[in-house]
């Protein structure tokens, strides 16, 4: 297996992605245009059937903190290109809240003039607590180890340290597991306007009985979480062995009201650059309920998956899950997980839409890139009134694989199961040659899915797969997908599996080859 661990600096994935695209020449502007002009061509307005079907009792309890979903199904992707560098249109935004946050902080207060030792033993809960005070204040963290039992970020508060693997934040050996290590202070409420920069956080998952599960459920036991922020930073920040996430961007709480809701208190306006993570019991990175959220650079390894019953973890390097709206990823990886990047949602949530990917270097992961509405999928299901607006360019797939992860789970490059209105522009998904790919697809569109464009791709080495590309088309199953100059290399014994009713799915141009 590739190896792609902590070693891996995701500050070069942009240019790995195009090295392995063979893009270094094409200018980034003309590749968005690109897939804008592949949206629109896909894009049709959908409205979504209505369901007779009675609340739960659970649905009816989340909607007392729930609201409704709006679909994000914008015609244009809103970027702005800046040196080769994406940016959605509203991060001018977040740059003006940080230039305000920077000016309201002032000069540097180091968290050891209130009484906090970085020497690995010391309980300096208390001393960081009184360093945060009612915010306004630029904390640092000097070079150690702080050992704490949790601490509440207030806004208007910048936390920073001397880097990754030089400050680091653990969590006390006395810590319940439902522990968050790092949150703000008032997610009811809500709080705005805090930075985290340059540091470790360690939730110190080895005070834990190791046959115990290690989360405790809804939006607790993570590394960072982010429940009701406007405008947050985290940057250049490692994530060790959380019991939940590494980096959850979320609401007050998680809300399972139904499709068609989206809790209250969700955050707005949050930016994660240059982080990190391993041994995450969920995912790496999430978010809920949320809009606004531009994930950059980051990269997450080899989750422990302990959140969930051994066999049955979906823990994923980069989650857009339950009611996220206007999320961007730009020039990120992931390695052995279960998903590299999973868009979706639970049966009763509203799904993630409107999430725009540019740049993912994906390896070893078990589904490369995983766009799902579950509960939305079959025939006698309810439709889905949220699964919407994907827009994804610049995608790597290196080698899938089995995992112990899921094991029921086969290896797949791309699934798109329930969504409607998909833009999937310049792919590479390359299999192993020598892996045993037991006769499944690499490959597919699927479960009710719809307007779908799959454009400027390669697959290759997928050898023992059945197909390349399987797109099960029929009633009540996928329709309206485009296939367009996609080439085969070296792969599977058949390039394309149409399904039931081909005269939904257009084909321009594709070859297979064999050498």
């Amino acid at each position: 297996m590739l190896k792609w661990d902590d070693n891996h600096y995701p500050s070069n994935n942009a240019r790995l992605i195009d090295l392995l695209l063979d893009i270094e020449d094409k200018p980034l502007k003309k590749i968005t245009e690109e897939t804008q002009q592949l949206f629109n061509q896909i894009r049709k307005q959908v409205s979504p059937q209505t369901t007779t079907r009675k609340k739960t009792l659970q649905e009816r309890f989340w909607s007392l903190i729930s609201t409704d979903f709006t679909i994000d199904d914008k015609k244009e992707i809103g970027f702005q290109v800046e040196e080769n560098q994406i940016y959605p249109y509203w991060k001018k935004e977040l740059d003006r809240q940080y230039d305000r946050l920077q000016k309201v902080t002032g000069n540097y207060i180091s968290v050891t003039e209130f009484g906090a030792r970085g020497d690995g033993q010391t309980d300096s809960t208390a001393a960081f607590k009184k360093a945060f005070g009612n915010g306004g204040k630029k904390i640092f963290v000097p070079e150690g180890v702080y050992i704490v039992k949790g601490l509440n970020l207030p806004s208007w508060t910048r936390l920073v340290g001397a880097g990754k693997g030089k400050t680091v934040i653990r969590l006390h050996d006395d810590a319940p597991r439902r522990r968050t290590l790092l949150a703000n202070k008032n997610p009811i409420s809500g709080n705005r306007n805090i930075s985290v920069e340059g540091l470790t956080l360690d939730w110190n998952i080895e005070r834990l009985d190791p046959t115990q599960k290690s989360a405790t459920g809804n939006n607790f036991s993570s590394c960072l979480t982010f429940a009701n922020v406007q405008n947050g930073w985290v940057k250049n920040v490692e994530a060790i062995n959380p019991g939940l996430h590494c980096f959850d961007i979320s609401s007050s709480f998680y809300s399972y009201a139904g499709d068609g809701t989206k809790a209250k208190g969700g955050s707005q306006y949050v930016w994660l650059d240059q982080v990190t993570g391993y041994g995450f019991g969920d995912d790496g990175v999430t978010t809920h309920h949320s809009d606004f959220i531009f994930i950059s650079n980051s990269h997450f390894h080899d989750p422990g998956g302990r959140s969930h019953k051994k066999g049955f973890s979906n823990s994923n390097g980069f989650e857009i899950d339950d009611g996220s709206r206007r999320v961007w990823l730009v020039n990120n990886s992931s390695a052995r997980c279960f998903g590299g990047v999973e868009i979706k949602a639970h049966a009763t949530s509203s799904a993630a839409a409107g999430v725009h990917i540019s740049g993912h270097l994906s390896v070893n992961d078990n589904r490369a890139f995983n766009f799902r509405h579950i509960g939305h999928h079959h025939a006698e299901d309810d439709e889905s009134k949220s699964a919407f607006t994907i827009t994804a360019q610049k995608l790597v797939a290196i080698h899938p694989v089995h995992t112990e992860l899921y094991k029921n789970s086969s290896p797949r490059a791309l699934v798109v199961s329930g969504y409607r209105n998909v833009a999937v522009n310049r792919f590479l998904f390359a299999g192993d040659p020598d892996y045993d790919y037991r006769g499944e697809t690499a490959a597919s569109v699927q479960f009710r899915a719809g307007n779908v464009a799959l454009a400027n791709g390669r697959i290759q080495g997928f050898r023992s797969a059945k197909t390349d590309l399987t797109i099960a088309s029929g009633e009540k199953n996928v329709r309206n997908v485009l296939v367009q100059n996609v080439h085969s290399y070296n792969s599977a014994s058949e390039m394309l599996d149409l399904g039931n009713d081909d005269s939904t799915v257009q084909i321009n141009n594709i070859l297979r080859a064999e050498t």
